[in-house]
């Protein structure tokens, strides 16, 4: 879904083969969504639990787990974003993004070379290479924009780590031939799922920090103004049936921003037909909010640091996990 006035994005954050070859092509066709995002957990459910695989798979016996791994990904990847080109050729996004090993977090010269080997590998003007917002991510992704590479900085959590990426994208676009499409993801639904049990006990308000950490990077990205960046909201499906279902996508309605959900969340959003913008939020409001959950002895940098920390660790679980079983 493409909201011409706001300059709105929705993409489902989901790839699996079949799914690819039926309904992706649909949600397309329809209008529904206009690109695409997958990470190790996603693809860890997908190549696990899909007999879609088997048989490419059955074909890998020569290559390494991760070599079979790889080789799976791009396949699905180049065919999402064949799928996508006409939307990207006529300037209506059109990306999917694949993301590095996520044990090379902390490897800046590893991550530029996987990034730059599978940009390269997939061949595909419409691909992110999605990269941690690490110390070393950012390195790295100063120098895959320089080589005009599009960029998906993922894991965000805090101001200063959008902050360190917008930073790494206009140094890329300086030393390379201009800027590129990047997007920065800021995770929303797991800031909520970490500390409302404790808020509500305290009673303040609940389904709200994520919202509004979220708006508070939104507005420092949009300040920044940084050619072809743009906020990419993540982690937005709700995990009960406490809240409305598109409840994530509604509440961060935003100029010049990306939605990625999953594909019931999109679908129940679509159904709504909800399309009124919903940030900024005004700074007053965000900071009244948190006065309120460190009144009651919750320590945010903690909670993000722990969010970033689990984050990690789940990608890198999840790698695992395939490349065992492959």
């Amino acid at each position: 879904m493409y909201i011409e006035d706001l300059k709105f994005s929705l993409w489902a954050d989901f790839i699996e083969r079949d799914f690819l070859d039926k309904g992706f092509r649909e949600l397309i066709e329809s209008k529904t969504i206009n690109g695409a995002t997958s990470n190790p957990a996603i693809f860890k459910n997908a190549i696990l639990n899909s007999p879609a695989y088997k048989e490419q798979v059955a074909t890998l016996s020569e290559l390494s787990p991760k070599q079979k791994y790889e080789a799976v990904a791009i396949f699905d990847i180049k065919k999402a974003a064949d799928i996508l080109r006409p939307l990207y050729d006529n300037d209506d996004d059109g990306y999917v993004s694949i993301e590095v090993d996520p044990y090379l977090c902390d490897d800046a010269e590893g991550t530029i070379v996987e990034g730059k080997r599978l940009f390269a590998e997939i061949a595909r003007p419409n691909v992110m290479i999605k990269v941690p917002a690490t110390d070393a991510g950012y390195i790295a992704m100063e120098e895959l924009v320089s080589c005009g590479i599009p960029v998906n900085a993922t894991l965000i959590f805090t101001k200063e780590q959008a902050v360190s990426c917008a930073k790494a994208f206009e140094a890329g676009a300086k030393r390379g031939e201009g800027a590129v499409d990047t997007v920065i993801s800021v995770f929303v639904s797991r800031v909520d799922r970490a500390i409302d049990a404790t808020l509500a006990q305290k009673g303040v308000d609940v389904a709200l920090s994520g919202i509004y950490n979220s708006a508070d990077i939104y507005n420092e990205v949009e300040k920044l103004g940084i050619q072809k960046c743009r906020t990419l909201f993540a982690s937005t499906g709700v995990k009960d049936d406490s809240l409305p279902p598109h409840y994530y996508i509604e509440n961060l309605l935003a100029y010049n921003s990306v939605n990625t959900a999953p594909i019931e969340t999109i679908e129940a959003y679509v159904q709504m037909g909800l399309k009124d913008n919903a940030l900024p939020i005004s700074d007053n409001v965000i900071k009244e909010h948190f006065s309120r959950v460190k009144e009651v002895g919750i320590n945010m940098d903690e909670v993000y640091a722990k969010q970033i920390s689990d984050g990690l660790d789940a990608f890198k679980v999840a790698f695992k996990d395939i490349l065992e079983n492959l």
